[in-house]
């Protein structure tokens, strides 16, 4: 029974991975189960772990299959599934009278997400797929004995809360609309980069926003021409006015800011075709609880059922996909009602916690995010876990950059990053259109393979349901400028997308520079290192390293405004960048958006409120954390057993902004955190 049963999964798993991706449905999960099930029945105690190795299996093969997040109504009926945590909705699912969920099911409807790999198992289409070595990502802090797990075996298994600027981690807990009253209508204080425009500019600049100014631009005299006196205006205008942009123009010899709408009033116009209080601020801001999406998806999402443009929502940061996330948006001059009302209309979301506000919310404003993590499935001992979460508290980890930050697919987004940065166009259409190996979404697959066919950016573009990917931006520049143009193509690609190559190639430098800086003096400062002194860069002497330790010392990510350090290690940056064809003197680039400024990054890092306590459990299906909805819904929290078939731990910390967690999980478990390593770890027992 045991061999024809492990023979059967092994052999038909190619049709259970299939199954998976085509049914978009979890009965495959207990189908596998129960053949894994027939194979441990007369095996150890010690083998039952291995029980849940077959579920994660089938979920990273659904995990681009999951069901969309979009209802096409409000239907009254409540929805279940087995192996997940219920989806978020409203608690009165049907629709009130005269009520529609804004956004026609033409313009919503979403390709079915397949994966096709000509005959290749999953694991085997991750073989091709990045690993830490990969990526620079080399060492670890502590000598404690690691042990296994399974990281976001559930995406409920990873929760993360926004701090925001104030210290206040951020939950949702409310959904009642805001009274708004005269003694609740307080003045904000202005910004001060307000100071840098006059009222006339700032009336001129609200007519402009709103559409009534029939110029269709601003212009803004610089009279102290100098370039930070520019740099305020140009960030006064986008802070202050989200949806417009700003350029510098020279007349008559003298310099104009002006200021223009980056999308067309049809667009923008219908959110603001109703009056506005003035005693009311600007912006909503509101919490945004979602599930399984990532934080420009959820933006898109929203934009298109309140149709307006996503340049008029801000956030203080962008959270994980594969996560429940909570935190604050604003949105220009859209009322708290209509906000609500989409808590009927999504899946995979909640909005509540509403407030009007004069101000939107600032990338990078944030004081960090709190992370409750459960890590299913460990083999550890209690001292084991001890030790490890005791130096995670106690010493912290290594701030690497951490795998999300390189793409998933045979082509890392640092490669792309270089291109940009080499000036060749040419390789960064190929690098992002070509085919490639490894999992990817049927339509893609298709999508390159008839690029690599015509090189005809129409014909390859029919390929897509969608064109809102990277590729779809791209092939639809290609055919509007020209293949000659590659570059106008090319800023076809939202502007965050672009820079995350550049960003890709400096976190690339930066990993493999700390992991050589390590390897080199071990942990404690040394003469020839960095500080930060009221956020200048310093040399240290010898005298000066005695004083100093590990926690203080930073490493530059490459560009033109910054130093290295004077050791040898520091020389590794000219000969990696050398290397890679590219000038570390001149980081400046032809296009402004790509020359690199550089920063500086802590190397390591302690996080800050851990906790942790390890968990007994029998049921794999079984959330381990109580979200934000179900406290709201007053559900009760999970119960966890005195004894049972298996262990999880269940950890929370808080980090700075642009910490990885998987690097702080990484230094607890001593694995490869890598997507293709997860992958193999967990369906070596079929083979």
């Amino acid at each position: 029974m045991l061999f024809s049963a492990q023979h059967l999964l092994t052999r038909y798993r190619r049709i259970i991975f299939y199954v998976c991706v085509a049914s978009k449905s979890s009965s495959v999960c207990p189908f596998a189960g129960a053949i894994q099930r027939q194979a441990i029945w007369k095996q150890s105690p010690c083998s039952i772990p291995l029980v849940l190795n077959v579920k994660p299996y089938c979920k990273l093969l659904m995990e681009d299959s999951e069901p969309t997040s979009l209802k096409r109504a409000c239907p009254g009926e409540e929805l279940t599934h087995t192996t997940k945590r219920p989806r978020v909705k409203d608690d009165n699912g049907a629709k009130g009278e005269g009520e529609e969920c804004e956004g026609s099911e033409d313009e919503l409807a979403e390709e079915e997400e397949e994966v096709e790999g000509d005959g290749e198992t999953f694991a085997d289409m991750m073989k091709h797929g990045l690993t830490e070595l990969d990526v620079g990502i080399l060492k670890f802090v502590s000598d404690h004995k690691g042990f296994s797990g399974i990281l976001k075996e559930r995406y409920s298994d990873f929760v993360v809360h926004e701090i925001n600027k104030e210290g206040k981690t951020v939950q949702l807990d409310d959904l009642s609309i805001p009274v708004e009253t005269e003694q609740e209508v307080q003045p904000e204080e202005p910004p001060a980069e307000a100071d840098v425009l006059t009222e006339e500019q700032k009336k001129q600049l609200e007519e402009l926003q709103l559409f009534k100014n029939k110029e269709d631009n601003v212009s803004i005299e610089v009279a102290d021409d100098t370039k930070e006196k520019r740099t305020q205006v140009h960030r006064a205008v986008k802070n202050m006015y989200p949806g417009l942009e700003t350029k510098t123009e020279e007349k008559d010899g003298r310099k104009y800011i002006v200021a223009y709408h980056a999308a067309g009033k049809k667009a923008l116009a219908a959110p603001r075709k109703h009056s506005w209080p003035k005693n009311r601020g600007s912006f909503c801001h509101f919490v945004l609880y979602k599930e399984n999406k990532d934080t420009m998806d959820s933006i898109n999402v929203l934009s298109k059922f309140l149709r307006v443009r996503p340049n008029v929502f801000s956030y203080m940061g962008t959270k994980d996909k594969r996560a429940i996330t909570v935190q604050e948006i604003a949105v220009l001059k859209i009322t708290a009602e209509r906000i609500l009302h989409l808590n009927k209309c999504l899946m995979n979301f909640k909005l509540g916690n509403f407030a009007y506000k004069k101000h939107p919310l600032k990338l990078g404003e944030l004081r960090g995010n709190h992370f409750t993590v459960v890590v299913r499935n460990i083999d550890g001992s209690e001292e084991q876990i001890k030790q490890a979460m005791a130096s995670l508290r106690d010493t912290g980890f290594i701030n690497y950059y951490g795998m999300q930050r390189f793409g998933t697919t045979a082509v890392p987004t640092y490669q792309v990053g270089k291109a940009i940065l080499q000036n060749n166009w040419n390789e960064v259409m190929d690098l992002i259109l070509k085919p490639r190996p490894g999992a990817e979404k049927g339509y893609l697959v298709r999508c390159r393979e008839e690029w690599a066919k015509s090189q005809d950016p129409e014909a390859a573009l029919k390929k897509l349901p969608v064109k809102r990917c990277v590729e779809g931006q791209l092939l639809r520049g290609l055919s509007r400028y020209g293949m000659k143009n590659i570059i106008h193509a090319f800023g076809m690609i939202p502007r965050n997308n672009r820079l995350m190559y550049i960003h890709s190639y400096q976190s690339y430098v930066w990993n493999t520079m700390v992991s050589r800086r390590v390897e080199a003096f071990g942990f404690k400062a040394v003469e020839g290192d960095l500080v930060l002194n009221g956020g200048t860069a310093h040399v240290l002497t010898a005298e000066e390293a005695e004083k100093h330790s590990i926690r203080d010392i930073v490493m530059p990510l490459p560009g033109f405004d910054v130093i290295y350090p004077t050791h040898h290690v520091g020389k590794g940056y000219r000969e990696m960048l050398t290397a890679d064809n590219l000038d570390i003197d001149n980081m400046r680039h032809k296009i402004r958006d790509y020359s690199l400024a550089g920063a500086y990054r802590l190397i390591l890092i302690r996080p800050q409120n851990v906790s942790w306590e390890v968990i007994n459990y029998d049921d794999a299906r079984v959330p381990l954390v109580h979200t934000d909805v179900e406290k709201l819904e007053g559900k009760p929290a999970p119960v966890y057993l005195t004894e049972g078939k298996y262990r999880a731990l269940r950890m929370e910390f808080s980090l700075p902004p642009s910490t990885y967690a998987t690097m702080a999980i990484r230094e607890v478990l001593k694995m490869d955190t890598s997507i293709k390593n997860q992958t193999q770890l967990n369906t070596t027992w079929l083979n």
